[in-house]
């Protein structure tokens, strides 16, 4: 099953699939490790639901919730 990363539930786990977003977000993304194939655990949302902290790579990483919006990913167990 494909969906955004921004629309994960804590605890959820996948693979990115795409990096979407314009210029600038898109790069930022890539230099933190957000790139296809990254096996990605959605750990924490804050209460608002923005920012969130993923694992990603061995590393914790916070995204804003736009940031997230612009990745897509595929659903593993």
């Amino acid at each position: 099953m494909e969906k955004l990363l921004s629309e994960f539930s804590v605890g959820e786990r996948g693979v990115v699939k795409t990096v979407s977003g314009e210029g600038k977000i898109r790069r930022r993304l890539f230099d933190m490790g957000v790139t296809p194939g990254a096996e990605v655990l959605l750990r924490k949302k804050a209460p608002l639901g923005d920012p969130i902290e993923i694992t990603i790579r061995g590393y914790e990483l916070t995204l804003r919730k736009t940031e997230a919006a612009c990745v897509g990913m595929e659903v593993t167990k």
